[in-house]
């Protein structure tokens, strides 16, 4: 039997597989054919899909056949006529036709953004993405459809080429076009003007005729078959074709208003003399400045360029919307509106920053009080400790005295009794010769001891203490600071500090500090009523620490104006010594000041000429500031810190690196209470509006500034005018304490009383034009004077008495007739200097009283000649010496000199963290004007918000204008405060060696602190109430580099100018330069003065952030408004770091004034 054949299985998928197949071979052969017979095959296949009833599976594959149909007769017609097919009707033949006619519009317009971008690359950054977002109609293409069927397939022929788009698009960058008149051209001239010329109309090529749409050369002929532009485009007046509305437009087709005669909604007229001409459809696509008709409306939104719907609750639409965006949560959206309104954020914004401001301060300032109470009990406890234990040692030096006492007693008498003898030794030798060593320093350290401790010693003879005692006793001496106290019973030693070992605690700090007090009161005490020992002992005593020593020696030192050729100070011959307090006294003029700047070498707009001597040597005296002292006589003190955190920030920046933590916190402890200043050491100075400490305690924390850094050479000028009696005494007594250290100190006094005038050790008075008059030791001024024939009458104070004389006001000596005049040269005589050749003459006749040559007010003869000079030579002369003044400043602070100091004092970057938290301080004591400055700022964003709305037209360019000029003013006038406030004290720190790069950096890294939070400020105000289409990140950017540009522009003027100068130029400049920026760059001259200044930087970048937003309908807007303007939409970046190269530069400029025009 045989088998069947088995026949093959098909599967139905393998079956639909191969028809799908055949299908796909069989359409693309079609599309090979030509147009005549294409037409008959499309419609076979249509009335097919049409009557057929098919399964699901094979619907799927006709209409992916459908769907690859269009992909190829995109890709692979070339000159496909739409009009050849009859059956519009057909929703499938329809959508056929639609996607060819969108393949080739999409081709179309792909081809032109290439063209597009190249000549509008200043507002265009990604030309096809921007096309895309204009002309992406894929979502929904039914006004293609309808305008399909209201051509019937003549739609092709009615668009316009490349050519012609091109036409209609250049005009808006030519600066003589016009949107609503374009130039003649092949269709519409004076000789051919057809309807479809007019306004919403269009025409179509011939029927004969093929349109290559992608062709950007030639102008087709398009005159016949003129009709209404369809819906969802524009046909400009003067061009024969139409135009797609981009998205975001509403280009319904227009409807004639009978009463007006305008077609609306575009307000063009029907032509005249032509009964037939209908209103057609959109005629314009123009900036929203010139015609706004064809923008979707504020309020609702155009999904399609036929549609437009409005906006729901809970939404906003914008003008040119092709959606509706949701409302933040906190806003509120009425149905139709165009904006949200966000003021809630903006109000939640100012609560945060508020908030954190608050904790910032408040824990700052907490932080900063916390730690200055805890460094307060610990410094009372330590000198609580410290007094206690004084008291007990005083106690065992008293009883160890009476001991020794009943010893020397007993010894006598005993001797009386069992010696032949009958003399009693003097106490006082038997003391020394019994002593085999100085007196130890048992009676100067004091020590808290038992009471056990004094009743246990009953005689010095016996010694009968215990070894325990006498070791612990001596572990005190080595190392006083770690004992609080101790019984006959502690015998071990475990809480010393080994000797060396660095402490780092507050407390031990302390404890070191007024221990090492204590003794010097100790040794005050002692030094009292000094015997015989105790001179022995001072002079070996290696306890007092010496400093470096440094002699001034000068001679035949003068002084002469520049200008004037005037004497201010004349063969001035002598010398100050270190370890002694010379007084430089005379009446008023007589360059006392000058005296002192002359050695300090300060003295600028001077001739100098005689020598100066440091220590012998013929050395700048420059090369020692590290250890000179100069006091000046205002009392130059930071008033919003205490007095305190004064004398340490002096410490910290100008003592010695390798001086112990311990050693810099005696040195200040030791200034605070040689001065007086333990009960306001916690207070604040006080300035002229907030009241501090009293006159004479600021005098002295000027004076304990210079102290504090222990100078080697220390120059008051005039430190006791203002101070009652007592004060200047207490002065004078921490400086004595200083000359016992070997300190050289120099000060200018004014008529001090007897007792303050005992106190110095040495006397310079000088009478007027600079001339000496004595200079010597103090005690022998009286013997001088007496000598000359001038006694000092009773009850009269020998200071006062010696200046009325050198007024003029006391005659010198009522007997010999001598002129207070002669006193110079009497000084001269006596020592045998040389007498000027002017004052020669007058040493003949010095007996006489006959002279009346004026010798302070003698000028060289070359002055003589000075006043028979004209107008123009005065004032020439007078020009030459201020610039040799400026000259002498600059060379005098770029001065460079070997440093001799000896002393490595701290780095700028140690000296930048000092200024640092000395600035941070600062700020936080003023934090009542820094609210002021933000209030202010929060008040003119609130301001010009609400006033100043932001134009689609401009993108917003006039509120931002309002904005760099309030913030600019604003800003600029509280950065003047960094610098201007603190002129006098930069002077001052910065001539005795302190850092000035660190300074500025300091200042300016504070203030960065207010650039940070100043934008964010104005903006919760002015962003929220103007809502625009930029980012708040983008705003608070360019905001940010603003305030930090216009911060730096004000340190230049803060430091240049004078406060009420500085704070006229921040007013004008901002004004000024912004009215520039917002001129016509028509100009070049005005366009070079835009770019140099920072407003037009700051304002195109504000404006490109907004413009960057706007796409769509908006293209041509954006293009025209950054056209007229001059901006570029891809120099944001550049706007940003222009801004910051400006602050950079005005900061380099500020620090340059900073150094080159101080004030010496």
């Amino acid at each position: 039997m045989s088998e069947k054949p088995i026949s093959p299985q098909i599967s139905p998928k393998t079956h639909a597989f191969s028809i799908t197949h055949f299908l796909l071979h069989f359409l693309s052969f079609i599309l090979f054919l030509p147009p005549k017979f294409q037409k008959p095959i499309f419609i076979f296949l249509s009335r097919m899909s049409h009557n057929l009833k098919v399964s699901n599976f094979f619907t799927f594959i006709w209409l992916g056949i459908v769907v690859l149909s269009l992909i190829n007769c995109v890709h692979f017609v070339r000159c496909q006529v739409v009009d050849d097919y009859e059956q519009f009707d057909n929703p499938a033949v329809l959508s056929l036709l639609t996607q060819i006619v969108y393949g080739r519009l999409n081709n179309l317009t792909t081809a032109l953004s290439h063209d597009f971008g190249n000549r509008s690359s200043f507002c265009v950054k990604d030309p096809e993405a921007e096309w895309d977002r204009a002309f992406n109609f894929s979502t929904n293409l039914d006004f293609l459809s309808s305008c399909i069927q209201k051509t019937k397939g003549d739609i092709t022929r009615r668009l316009c080429t490349a050519a012609e788009m091109k036409f209609y698009f250049t005009s808006f960058f030519e600066s003589t076009g016009s949107a609503n008149y374009l130039k003649p051209n092949k269709n519409c001239n004076l000789t051919s003007w057809v309807s479809g010329c007019e306004p919403g109309w269009a025409c179509s090529v011939g029927s004969d005729q093929e349109v290559d749409l992608k062709n950007s050369r030639v102008i087709p002929s398009r005159t016949s078959h003129c009709q209404a532009c369809c819906a969802g485009f524009f046909c400009p007046h003067g061009i024969t074709c139409m135009i797609p509305c981009p998205l975001g437009s509403y280009c319904p087709l227009a409807k004639l208003n009978k009463t007006t005669g305008v077609c609306e909604p575009y307000l063009y007229q029907l032509p005249p003399g032509q009964p037939n001409h209908t209103c057609g459809g959109a005629n314009i696509w123009a900036d929203v400045g010139s015609t706004s008709e064809l923008f979707c409306s504020a309020g609702s939104y155009c999904p399609t360029t036929t549609e437009r719907v409005t906006c729901s609750s809970g939404h906003y639409c914008r003008m040119g919307s092709i959606s509706e965006q949701r409302c933040f949560k906190l806003s509120s959206c009425n149905p139709n509106t165009a904006n949200q309104n966000i003021h809630a954020y903006g109000v939640l914004l100012i609560a945060a920053l508020s908030t954190l401001l608050l904790i910032i301060y408040n824990c700052s300032d907490q932080v900063l009080t916390t730690r200055e109470r805890r460094l307060s009990k610990s410094r009372e406890a330590a000198a609580r400790n410290a007094r206690e234990t004084a008291k007990a040692r005083k106690r065992w030096k008293a009883a160890k005295d009476a001991a020794k006492k009943h010893a020397s007693g007993l010894q006598a008498h005993l001797s009386r009794t069992f010696s032949r003898k009958k003399d009693v030794p003097d106490p006082e030798k038997l003391k020394i010769l019994n002593q085999r060593k100085p007196e130890t320093d048992d009676d100067l350290y004091p020590c808290a001891l038992d009471t056990s401790v004094s009743s246990s010693v009953q005689s010095e003879g016996k010694r009968k203490e215990s070894g325990n005692l006498m070791q612990i006793i001596h572990e005190i001496e080595d190392n006083p600071e770690s004992y609080e106290g101790f019984s006959i019973d502690a015998g071990d030693n475990t809480s010393n500090l080994p000797k060396g070992k660095e402490m780092n605690t507050h407390s031990q700090n302390f404890k070191y500090a007024y221990a090492q007090l204590e003794k010097e009161k100790a040794q005050q005490q002692e030094n009292k009523n000094l015997t015989f020992s105790g001179v022995i002992k001072m002079a070996t005593d290696t306890r007092i620490r010496k400093r470096p020593l440094i002699e001034i020696s000068f001679k035949d030192l003068t002084l002469t104006l520049k200008a004037k050729n005037k004497h201010l100070l004349r063969c001035v011959t002598g010398k100050i010594k270190p370890g002694r307090i010379t007084a430089v006294m005379g009446p008023s003029g007589a360059g006392k000041t000058t005296f002192l700047s002359a050695i300090a070498g300060k003295a600028i707009g001077c001739n100098v000429s005689g020598l100066i001597l440091i220590n012998g040597k013929n050395e700048s005296i420059h090369s020692y500031k590290k250890i000179i002292g100069f006091v000046p006589q205002d009392d130059i003190v930071h008033g919003n810190l205490t007095v305190e955190e004064n004398l340490w920030f002096s410490a910290k920046c100008r003592l010695s690196v390798d001086l112990s933590k311990p050693d810099k916190v005696l040195v200040v402890e030791r200034v605070i209470e040689n001065l007086g200043l333990q009960t306001v050491r916690n207070y604040l100075v006080g300035t002229v509006e907030k009241r501090g400490i009293s006159g004479g305690q600021r005098k002295r924390v000027n004076v304990g500034l210079e102290m504090v850094m222990e100078p080697s050479l220390l120059i008051l000028d005039e430190p006791t005018s203002g101070l009652d009696s007592a004060s200047s005494q207490l002065l004078l007594r921490a400086l004595k304490r200083e000359a016992l250290e070997g300190v050289n100190i120099c000060m200018v006094v004014h008529q001090p009383s007897y007792a303050l005038f005992k106190m110095f050790d040495d006397l310079i008075l000088l009478a007027k034009g600079g001339l000496t008059v004595y200079h010597g030791p103090t005690k022998k001024v009286e013997e001088y004077f007496a000598g000359l024939g001038i006694n000092i009458p009773d009850r009269v104070n020998p200071p006062d008495h010696f200046i009325d004389i050198l007024e003029g006001i006391e005659l010198p000596s009522r007997s010999s007739g001598m002129s207070y005049k002669e006193l110079p040269i009497k000084w001269m005589l006596h020592n045998g200097y040389k007498v000027p050749p002017d004052m020669r003459q007058n040493t003949v006749g010095i007996a006489s009283s006959s002279m009346d040559a004026d010798l302070t007010n003698e000028v060289n003869p070359a002055g003589a000649m000075m006043e028979e000079q004209s107008f123009a030579g005065e004032l020439w002369q007078d020009v030459k010496s201020n610039v040799e003044l400026h000259r002498d400043k600059m060379r005098l602070n770029f001065l460079s000199s070997k440093d001799l100091s000896q002393r490595k004092t701290p780095g700028v970057f140690q000296q930048y963290k000092y200024f640092l938290i000395r600035v941070g301080k600062q700020r936080l004591r003023e934090a009542k004007i820094q609210v002021v400055d933000y209030f202010i700022l929060l008040l003119a964003g609130a301001c010009l918000g609400s006033l100043a709305k932001v134009s689609d037209q401009n993108f917003g360019a006039v509120g931002y204008t309002y904005s760099i000029i309030a913030v600019s003013l604003l800003c600029k006038i509280a950065a003047l405060r960094s610098f201007s406030m603190d002129k006098l004290h930069f002077w001052r720190e910065s001539s005795s060696g302190m850092s000035s790069l660190a300074y500025f950096l300091a200042k300016d890294t504070i203030d960065h602190f207010n650039t940070v939070i100043k934008p964010v400020v104005y903006l919760s105000m002015f962003y929220f109430f103007t809502n625009p289409r930029s980012s708040f990140a983008d705003n608070y950017i360019v905001l940010l580099c603003l305030v930090y540009c216009v911060t730096g522009i004000a340190y230049a003027f803060a430091i240049f100018f004078e406060q009420g100068a500085a704070q006229l130029w921040s007013v004008l400049l901002p004004v000024v330069l912004t009215l520039i920026a917002t001129r016509p760059k028509d100009g070049l001259i005005i366009k070079n003065l835009a770019n140099v200044g920072y407003p037009k930087w700051a304002l195109e970048a504000f404006v490109i952030a907004n413009a960057e937003r706007y796409y769509g309908v908006w293209l041509i807007t954006r293009c025209g408004s950054l056209l007229k303007s001059g901006y570029n939409l891809h120099d944001w970046f550049l706007c940003i770091v222009i801004l910051i190269l400006f602050g950079l530069i005005s900061r380099l400029i500020a620090f340059f004034f900073m150094v080159i025009f101080q004030k010496k």
